[in-house]
């Protein structure tokens, strides 16, 4: 049995609060400087967190999009964003959360287009951190 290729980018939450990981949150990753070849706009990917709050596999916003894995091979830097829906995911706990989004953003230099990018989160309702990991 083969195991799925991860894709370039993953990321990861924590919930500070609970000590655990943070399920079923929404994430968008935008590249904002998509290789002209492909678009004009910023390109979008859409993913929930899993039950260890990982995402793993990303979907194209649209039908006709590349895929990250597609996009990730051009040449060049490029610059990214994700967008966690902490309010949706602390709300339904009750709790009111002081950033109802995080966004966190990086550059892909072009000469690490090799390596994997990893971006943890952890979060609680009135804070957050996060880091490149590996």
């Amino acid at each position: 049995m083969t195991t799925p290729a991860r894709p370039p980018i993953t990321c990861h939450v924590l919930d500070t609060t609970l000590g655990r990981p943070a399920p079923s949150i929404p994430v968008r990753l935008t590249l904002h400087t998509p290789p002209s070849s492909l678009s004009s706009t910023p390109l979008l990917f859409t993913a929930t967190t899993n039950s260890d709050g990982r995402v793993t596999n990303w979907t194209p916003s649209s039908p006709n999009s590349s895929s990250l894995e597609e996009v990730f091979k051009a040449q060049g830097d490029q610059m990214y964003s994700l967008m966690f829906d902490t309010e949706g995911y602390f709300g339904e706990r009750g709790v009111k959360t002081f950033f109802p989004e995080v966004e966190v953003k990086f550059c892909v230099r072009g000469e690490a287009k090799g390596e994997h990018f990893h971006v943890p989160v952890l979060l609680g309702p009135f804070g957050y951190t996060t880091y490149r990991g590996s």
